[in-house]
């Protein structure tokens, strides 16, 4: 199996660290999606062209919670239930407004403008952490390993991009202190 990705994207990352935890061995190929021959790669196996993408069994698996869902049924891995979709969803809805914003600051447009597009992203970023902060707060990811990596991969990334002061956060703070610290984290530190 070959994981196509880039160290910095936390979807990637969170695949990474995912099989790590469950040893679970891939080639993980990084690609710079902004050269001519990554973008000829990601064209030729994901018409989306987002990372990351996973060729296995002579197919391409798109999008990060499809490669998860892919690797859980392959090695009997435990699934993730319908609250726990739920869940995730919340999570990457917040993960892609940052990413939208962060690409619109790279765009060199002034994200704090009063615009509906910006006014939308900041708004379901906001949002979005204060039900993850008190899903935190209820325990509610201790019983998804899959959760627990995910949010700490853009918990993380929020820190390494610095887009959001995440100190009004406590229980994502203290969270994010007990992941900070595991082999799997370090490992894929997108610093490194």
């Amino acid at each position: 199996m070959i994981l196509y990705g880039s160290d910095t994207s936390p979807y990637v990352r969170r695949i990474r660290i995912y099989c790590l935890r469950h040893d679970i061995t891939l080639d993980y190929r990084k690609l710079d999606i902004f050269s001519d021959e990554g973008r000829t790669t990601l064209n030729q196996y994901n018409p989306a062209r987002k990372l990351p993408f996973l060729l296995a069994d002579d197919q391409a698996v798109l999008d990060s919670n499809v490669i998860a869902r892919y690797l859980q049924q392959k090695f009997s891995l435990p699934h993730l239930n319908w609250e726990q979709e739920n869940l995730l969803t919340i999570l990457n809805a917040c993960n892609d407004s940052l990413v939208e914003l962060l690409l619109c600051q790279r765009s060199e447009f002034d994200t704090n403008e009063d615009r509906l597009f910006f006014n939308l992203q900041r708004g379901r970023i906001a949002e979005t952490l204060k039900v993850l902060e008190q899903r935190c707060q209820e325990n509610v990811f201790l019983n998804c390993e899959y959760l627990q990596i995910s949010l700490y991969c853009l918990l993380d990334w929020i820190r390494f991009r610095n887009l959001f002061d995440l100190t009004a956060y406590s229980a994502l703070e203290q969270f994010y202190d007990q992941w900070q610290s595991l082999d799997e984290a370090r490992l894929t530190d997108p610093r490194a």
